[in-house]
């Protein structure tokens, strides 16, 4: 009974984990993106700048999204 709780607890936290950990990634990587293209269609001269610039800050965010699928999996499996 008590293993059960533990597990759907560890269910439910690897849920949430994926929920939230995801929003986040997913917002700043769509605002960066958004922002680089608006600098872009303002400035051409500056896309090769601005295109390394945004795939680099687009990797540092993925990385958030990738450490909650971390934690979800250690959740899911360790536990």
């Amino acid at each position: 009974m008590e293993e059960a709780i533990v597990r759907a607890a560890c269910a439910l936290g690897a849920g949430l984990c994926m929920g939230l950990g995801a929003i986040g990634p997913a917002i700043g990587e769509g605002n960066a993106v958004g922002k680089a293209l608006e600098g872009m269609s303002r400035q051409p001269e500056t896309m090769g700048m601005l295109r390394t610039n945004m795939i680099l800050g687009c990797a540092i965010t993925e990385s958030t999204g990738i450490y909650s699928l971390v934690i979800a999996l250690l959740l899911l499996f360790v536990f």
